[in-house]
């Protein structure tokens, strides 16, 4: 215990004793991706602001929303919203269809001028016996096609607290944390805004464990220049939350350095570098696994994202050992976005290589209201070899509160 409550010390007093040089300004709220809390808060994907016309349900609930903005002006700020994600294949194998949703409660209370406490509870469940997470395995494909919509009952996603440096040096952020809010993120890292399948979410060759207690902390060097770091409890339960990482001292670990074109665009414009390291677990079930992975999106006359991503793992435990990734985002009127993202994978234990498409259009009906279709093809899918291919369409729809 005494070991890992070092360790943990020991690595948030090396990122702040980093972060002290002399650095340009971080995000006001701290470490903050696409798919985090604080992006979610927008009501948009994290990078636009959602344009106003007719707001629904907030024209329904006037008073509910008038009482949630005096809270917001008081430094609470909170949304109730819920996700529904179904997925059809053309597969012979498995269910044919899946569908799952996600009701999530989150926000940010500024308790103080500089710090602040984050929370999110999720209640996970799946619709009928394959949640769309799992769906691809069950279609034939070593694939995670429906990211995040597993049924996982409810579970505490995030509880951290932030705290931020006076002059807007740094930011650290201690507690229950889900790495994948700021880890290799890119603008279009959210499957709940953006792409579904994890070949496009985060670099599916880091095996990033599920939420638990951690700390993590950034800064800005110069204009130009950040870096990230992290340690997590590599056995995180968020059905669960626990202190046993101060006993196991199975961690997971992860250092990013990055470039991007200004301090209020770090998520926009970002090209980074990610090295990672996670523990093995004593009882045998993960194997340690380590890695690296590159990112570079660029967001151009706030309307086009190229991005091309790589990574590569040396274990067992990550889905793929090298993937390779790139595409393209378009930001319409009204925040509409469209997006197209192509995958070349090899994965550890097949001698083939699987390569996955995946297109998808977002219709901000209003800023409450979001509805995504998308279809994603995978070719040579690792799991069926007596198939070529197989297709996968799908449906998301999301209302905020």
């Amino acid at each position: 215990m005494g070991y890992q409550m070092s360790l943990l010390i020991r690595a948030a007093v090396t990122l702040l004793s980093l972060s002290l040089l002399p650095c340009a300004v971080v995000a006001q709220q701290g470490l903050s991706g696409p798919s985090s809390v604080e992006a979610d808060l927008t009501l948009g994907d994290g990078l636009t602001d959602p344009q106003p016309r007719t707001e629904f349900p907030r024209n329904v609930m006037p008073g509910y929303f008038d009482w949630k903005d005096r809270l917001a002006e008081k430094g609470l700020r909170f949304n109730l919203d819920y996700l529904a994600l179904g997925q059809w294949s053309d597969s012979d194998l498995g269910q044919g269809d899946a569908g799952g949703g996600l009701l999530r409660f989150y926000g940010t209370w500024q308790a103080t001028e500089n710090g602040s406490l984050t929370f999110k509870i999720e209640n996970r469940q799946a619709y009928g016996k394959v949640a769309p997470q799992f769906f691809g395995f069950d279609s034939g494909a070593l694939s995670i096609t429906g990211t995040a919509f597993n049924d996982s009952g409810t579970i505490l996603t995030n509880l951290f607290w932030t705290q931020r440096d006076p002059e807007g040096r740094w930011a650290i952020q201690v507690g229950q944390i889900d790495v994948t809010d700021f880890l290799d993120v890119y603008g279009l890292v959210s499957p709940y805004t953006a792409f579904q399948n994890l070949a496009f979410n985060t670099n599916p060759t880091i095996n990033a464990p599920n939420q638990g207690l951690g700390v993590a902390a950034g800064a800005k060097f110069g204009e130009n220049f950040y870096v990230v770091g992290s340690i997590a409890d590599a056995n995180g339960d968020p059905s669960e939350p626990d202190l046993d990482v101060f006993e196991t001292g199975e961690t997971f670990k992860s250092i990013e350095i990055g470039y991007t074109s200004g301090g209020d665009r770090i998520y926009f414009d970002n090209i980074h570098l990610t090295f990672w390291q996670s523990d093995e677990a004593e009882d045998g079930s993960r194997a340690e696994d380590k890695g690296v992975a590159f990112s570079a999106a660029w967001f151009i006359d706030n309307t086009w994202m190229p991005f091309i991503r790589a990574g590569q793992s040396e274990g067992t435990a990550a889905l793929y050992e090298r993937s390779l990734s790139t595409g393209l985002g378009w930001y319409r009127r009204n925040t509409d976005l469209a997006g197209i993202g192509l995958n070349w994978a090899e994965a550890k234990g097949f001698d083939e290589t699987q390569f996955t498409t995946e297109a998808f259009y977002r219709f901000n009906i209003s800023p409450d209201f979001q509805i995504t279709p998308s279809i994603q093809y995978i070719a040579n899918p690792l799991l069926d070899p007596t198939s070529d291919d197989l297709t996968i369409l799908g449906l998301r729809a999301r209302i905020v509160f």
